[in-house]
């Protein structure tokens, strides 16, 4: 019997390389995507063409109305999206409080009902400095958590917790996957800002890899 998994799968690059990295190990995938407000929420359409494509199953939940208790961030709130690189403290702006601890038991919680024992996230080193719920120590105490927390124990995965985008993108080249297919900007518009940490750092990545990003920029 083939294993189920769980993948939080936003529709960005992280995520869409380790979709198709648990792809590849012949696990029966169940993607979850989540509508928490997110001005860049065209990323859950390319989500979903992904996961169609891979005829892999897709549940897009709205959680919109957690935006009345969370509060202060550019990716939800009325702020500007600042522009620069993630090492730059403005980047702070765009934390979600408590987000990927929400999500990650949301994911929990779907993975006990389909009894699959494991949830990937695309948590990766890059992110390390400002979101402090992509640290591997946040990592370790959420798996302590979910080892406990229900009569079946779910052990959250993040292939790339050590390693930075550069690592990943290399790693999806090599897999031959096409990153035309993920959105990465945090602005929602037309095309990537390019000027975002998010797009920023995806273009470093690309730089780095001696590739050249499928996506339009402004």
């Amino acid at each position: 019997m083939t294993q189920k998994a769980v993948v939080i799968f936003s529709g960005g690059m992280d995520s869409f390389t380790v979709l198709h990295k648990a792809h590849k190990q012949g696990l029966e995938l169940f993607a979850l995507s989540f509508n928490y407000g997110q001005r860049h929420k065209k990323e859950l359409d390319y989500a979903a063409r992904v996961c169609a494509e891979l005829n892999i199953s897709h549940k897009v939940v709205d959680i919109t109305a957690i935006n009345t208790l969370l509060a202060g961030s550019a990716l939800t709130d009325d702020v500007d999206v600042p522009e620069g690189h993630y090492e730059e403290p403005s980047m702070k702006q765009t934390v979600v409080p408590n987000r990927n601890m929400i999500l990650l038991s949301l994911a929990v919680g779907y993975a006990v009902s389909i009894r699959a024992p494991q949830v990937y996230y695309g948590a990766h080193s890059g992110d390390h400095a400002i979101y402090p719920d992509c640290r591997p120590e946040f990592v370790e105490k959420m798996n302590q958590v979910c080892a406990i927390a229900n009569y079946e124990s779910v052990e959250i995965l993040s292939p790339y917790l050590y390693q930075d985008k550069i690592d990943i993108l290399r790693d999806g080249l090599a897999m031959g996957l096409d990153y035309a297919k993920t959105w990465t900007c945090y602005n929602g518009r037309e095309k990537a800002c390019g000027k975002c940490g998010a797009c920023q750092e995806r273009l470093e990545a690309f730089t780095a890899n001696q590739a050249t990003d499928p996506l339009e920029y402004e």
